[in-house]
């Protein structure tokens, strides 16, 4: 069982950055493709960044070139960078780990941080 416990939100102003982290237990983080996900209650949960085990990154269209994904397995210990906030930008934001491994899948949860964006 993996644990992941998601920090850094908060209430920021339009214009703003916050820095949330994600940090995993367990030995399989460096092999996982590590996301953050976001969730407001009159969306489903949305995609927002993600990065595989070897760098790659992927971004929603929304927050390309203000969110900046990133990840240090030498602390199992994911960012996520969000600069220039909007408040569209307001949602529950989730850590997510997934992957294969030993003949099986795994897929694990943050309990999620609250980010508010507004004046």
């Amino acid at each position: 069982q993996v644990q992941l416990v998601e920090s850094g939100g908060g209430l920021v102003q339009p214009g703003g950055s916050l820095r949330l982290s994600c940090v995993a237990s367990g030995s399989i983080f460096s092999i996982s493709v590590v996301g953050w996900y976001r969730q407001n209650p009159r969306k489903e949960r949305e995609l927002v960044a993600v990065i595989s085990d070897d760098g790659r990154t992927n971004y929603a269209a929304s927050v390309k070139d203000r969110f900046t994904i990133s990840r240090d397995n030498a602390k199992n210990t994911v960012y996520l960078q969000m600069n220039s906030l909007k408040p569209e930008d307001t949602a529950v934001y989730y850590c997510n780990v997934k992957g294969a491994r030993l003949g099986g899948t795994y897929d694990y949860w943050g309990q999620g941080t609250q980010v508010t964006v507004s004046s």
